[in-house]
């Protein structure tokens, strides 16, 4: 019997897209009735633009890149929906060894600490800054990415101002290792395996991560053109079916070797397996011979790590307001509001049994341990969710919060 749906999805060499891959290649598409066709990409914009233009239904996105659609911001857009997160973290933030140096004379040490490597890195750049230095360059991937976010969100906490105090360059996630063996940047926040991948290749230092920013906080999602969702409301359903089998057995410990050799292929992400195994245990060689084992660092299952969090969707629009990429009005809150779809995960998994949240929006901030929460299915625990400035972001409080963030 042939498959009942054909589906054809972009992705990008990150570990993050795991799940859509497992999804394809290990046959929990197939077992939903879908014929799920991969489509490896070489940059975030080439994504945005082939879902505009409909050579894909839908893709491994950015969490803050729908809205961006939505929003206008694109040259070109679609209006595109979440239905699905692909996980939590995931996400390093590296620099050059010379930088690592220079932080490491300010105090810094090899623990992760957000706080502690801010301030040193801070220093730094006010003392290149009195010397008469140009500024440091950083590399994202995207300009409308979690990782240009929270680069900006941990700098400007830490007192820098991430727009007049350093350079926020654009690079594609598989090229940020090489630009900065070759001196082109001074440091990047990217996600896995290119973090763990400059350490290997001895020319990056790991000076904090994603989960220890902001803990179990979003990073990827799929993007999916609303027209198309529309129209194929029973392939979306069964593809969202598929992803949940997949991301479970994604996060089994027991499969984490099948996965990172799945992973390595060349039509993948190309690499060691080895490099990819820090993203799965969590377990990460720093540089130097420094490593640490971060808790939750990344989360493809568990936790409602699937779950498309009104609250999420809304704390990127936050960002998008504080850092001048949209004007807040009551029409792109609302456009914000609606991007994410909780309504269509909850009717596409509810014949699971799958615990479901009560709610489709939190208080992001608030949680400081493991803690159960009303869910309808099985029961749900949601992870802690603080940042690490200890800021709460309360969605219904959002002009509150804007007002709240400002620059340094």
């Amino acid at each position: 019997m042939g498959a009942e749906h054909q589906i054809t999805a972009g992705f990008m060499p990150l570990f993050d897209s795991a799940v859509l891959v497992a999804a394809g290649e290990l046959g929990f598409a197939a077992r939903e009735g879908i014929d799920l066709i991969l489509h490896r990409e070489t940059s975030w914009a080439n994504i945005r633009d082939r879902i505009a233009i409909g050579h894909f239904d839908l893709a491994h996105m950015l969490g803050p890149m729908p809205l961006a659609c939505n929003l206008g911001l694109t040259p070109l857009a679609s209006e595109t929906i979440v239905p699905f997160s692909l996980g939590l973290g995931g996400n390093c933030v590296t620099v050059s060894n010379a930088v690592w140096e220079s932080m490491a004379a300010h105090g810094a040490v090899s623990d992760l600490d957000p706080a502690r490597a801010g301030a040193a890195l801070g220093a730094f750049i006010r003392e290149r800054a009195a010397a008469g230095r140009e500024p440091l360059r950083f590399a994202v991937v995207h300009p409308h990415s979690g990782h240009n976010y929270e680069l900006r969100y941990w700098l400007a906490a830490c007192g820098v101002d991430p727009d007049l105090e350093i350079e926020i360059v654009i690079v594609p996630p598989p090229f940020m290792t090489d630009a900065l063996a070759a001196v082109r940047i001074d440091g990047y926040c990217v996600g896995e395996p290119w973090n763990s991948a400059a350490v290997a290749a001895g020319t990056g230092h790991i000076v904090t991560v994603k989960a220890l920013l902001w803990r179990n906080s979003p990073e990827k999602v799929i993007g999916a053109r609303k027209a198309w969702a529309q129209q194929q409301p029973d392939a979306l359903a069964a593809l969202l079916r598929a992803l949940h089998h997949s991301a479970r057995w994604c996060q089994d410990a027991a499969n984490h070797g099948e996965l990172a050799a799945l992973m390595a292929q060349p039509g993948f992400l190309g690499q060691k397996a080895a490099i990819e195994m820090p993203i799965l245990t969590g377990h990460l060689q720093l540089g130097g011979g420094a490593q640490r084992t971060v808790e939750d660092f990344f989360l493809p299952f568990g936790k409602a790590a699937n779950f498309p969090w009104k609250s999420h969707s809304l704390w990127f629009y936050t960002q998008m307001v504080r850092w001048g990429h949209v004007a807040h009005t009551p029409e792109n809150l609302a456009i914000a509001r609606d991007c994410y779809r909780p309504d269509l995960y909850r009717s596409a998994l509810k014949p699971l049994g799958v615990a479901l949240p009560g709610a489709n929006a939190k208080v992001e901030g608030a949680l400081k341990v493991a803690t159960p929460v009303g869910s309808a299915g099985a029961s749900l625990v949601l992870g802690p969710d603080g940042f690490f400035d200890g800021q709460i972001f309360d969605p219904d409080e959002i002009d509150t919060y804007i007002a709240s963030q400002s620059h340094p």
